[in-house]
């Protein structure tokens, strides 16, 4: 079996050095006027998943090649969690990197796999996945394809709700996620359940009620107590078992290379898509049209109006959690129509 595997990634390492002469020598008479260098399209990467990367060095020259080098690491606002920077490229290309420590890597392979599974569904743009690893022992990274945001297509929030949709109806066949990831700075336990209902108490609501118990009074714990004894009182099942971005806030979409919104940062469940719409009202809201134009594409159950806060509550108590009791108020509004 050993053997085998390295026969393989032996077989894929000259795959890759051959498709970069290729892509040299096809591009060396049109370089001065191609805009988006190969590596910044929306390409292939899927043999990067076979290799964790232990020197970032040797993750940039396997991506671009020997000849190309970092000649610039450009600071990168966003984010609270994630070092980020621009890669200035000597090529003219760039990619974006997170870095964290290194025993804090479970971040981007988590990332990775929530921006597989959403790039697996075709239905609406995600950063590629360009490679992942450590720098030795000095930290973690994860590195992405640049969005570099175009000017926003006409009719841009309408297709962003379309899109969202046709994500969403990709259909399978439990609850849950192959493996577990993070909200923010929180794990997020995505083991397998049948119905959404039992999922969303067992592995969403729960766990952040037992991390809130030291700000809850007498009277809210009972309040949860009722929540979790009979969900189905506030939640609905759906239609079938969706694909969900799972952390759609205003900052976790963005304008794309083509114009339309692409979603990142994602924190992924095979769930309900109205936990997706959901999250867009929490902080803000989008315009109108896209939420029409959602319902257009995907009509939505009798009663979200109703049931969406009860969604929200589980990021409300993850944002009391992570940030304090500045939070707790909003949770109790929730609690309060229990």
């Amino acid at each position: 079996m050993g053997s085998t595997v390295l026969i393989l990634l032996h077989i894929v390492k000259t795959i890759k050095k051959n498709l970069r002469k290729s892509l040299k020598k096809e591009n060396s008479c049109m370089m001065m006027k191609e805009t988006t260098l190969p590596y910044e399209r929306e390409i292939n990467m899927a043999t990067q998943y076979l290799n964790k990367y232990t020197s970032l060095i040797t993750a940039i020259h396997d991506i671009v090649g020997d000849s190309v080098h970092i000649v610039n690491k450009r600071p990168v606002s966003g984010g609270d969690i994630n070092n980020a920077y621009a890669l200035e490229l000597s090529d003219g290309g760039c990619i974006f990197m997170k870095t964290n420590t290194v025993k804090n890597d479970p971040f981007f392979t988590a990332e990775m796999s929530g921006l597989k599974a959403i790039a697996n569904t075709h239905a609406i743009g995600v950063p590629e996945v360009l490679g992942y690893g450590t720098d030795g022992n000095s930290y973690s990274f994860l590195l992405l394809s640049f969005i570099r945001s175009e000017r926003k297509i006409d009719k841009y929030w309408e297709t962003f709700g379309t899109e969202l949709a046709a994500m969403h109806a990709v259909s399978y066949d439990h609850f849950g996620f192959d493996e577990d990831n993070f909200i923010g700075a929180t794990r997020q336990i995505n083991d397998r359940r049948d119905t959404f209902l039992e999922f969303f108490r067992d592995c969403r609501l729960e766990p952040q009620f037992r991390m809130a118990d030291r700000y809850l009074s007498d009277a809210d714990r009972k309040k949860r107590d009722r929540l979790l004894d009979h969900m189905d009182d506030y939640y609905i099942e759906p239609d079938h078992p969706s694909l969900v971005h799972g952390d759609l806030w205003s900052g976790n979409h963005m304008t794309g290379n083509d114009g339309k919104a692409w979603i990142i940062d994602p924190a992924v469940d095979i769930g309900h898509p109205e936990v997706d719409l959901a999250m867009t009202e929490l902080f803000g809201r989008c315009p109108e049209s896209f939420y029409m134009s959602y319902n257009e594409a995907s009509s939505l159950q009798p009663g979200y109006a109703d049931r969406k806060d009860f969604y929200n509550l589980y990021q409300l108590l993850n944002h009391l959690n992570l940030f304090g009791s500045g939070y707790l108020s909003s949770v109790r509004q929730i609690l309060a129509r229990v």
